[in-house]
């Protein structure tokens, strides 16, 4: 019996401005990404920037592939 391997699908999105990134539109991003299934997997400030890059990923099926180029 093998086992079949998991395929994942990822999402990497900076977000904010050199005057920084609201909570709310963090928050608004990270909840509609919940909702289309990914799974936030790293956050994280580029130095000095004041955006926010946001990682994420979600299990690969036919019914979830994001077409290459996503609009931000």
């Amino acid at each position: 019996m093998t086992e079949e391997i998991k395929k994942w699908e990822y999402r990497v999105q900076t977000i904010g401005s050199m005057f920084g990134t609201k909570d709310g539109h963090i928050e608004a991003t990270l909840n509609e990404w919940g909702d289309e299934g990914w799974e936030v997997t790293h956050v994280y400030t580029p130095e000095g920037s004041g955006n926010v890059t946001i990682v994420a990923k979600r299990p690969l099926s036919s019914t979830t592939r994001r077409s290459r180029s996503m609009p931000s």
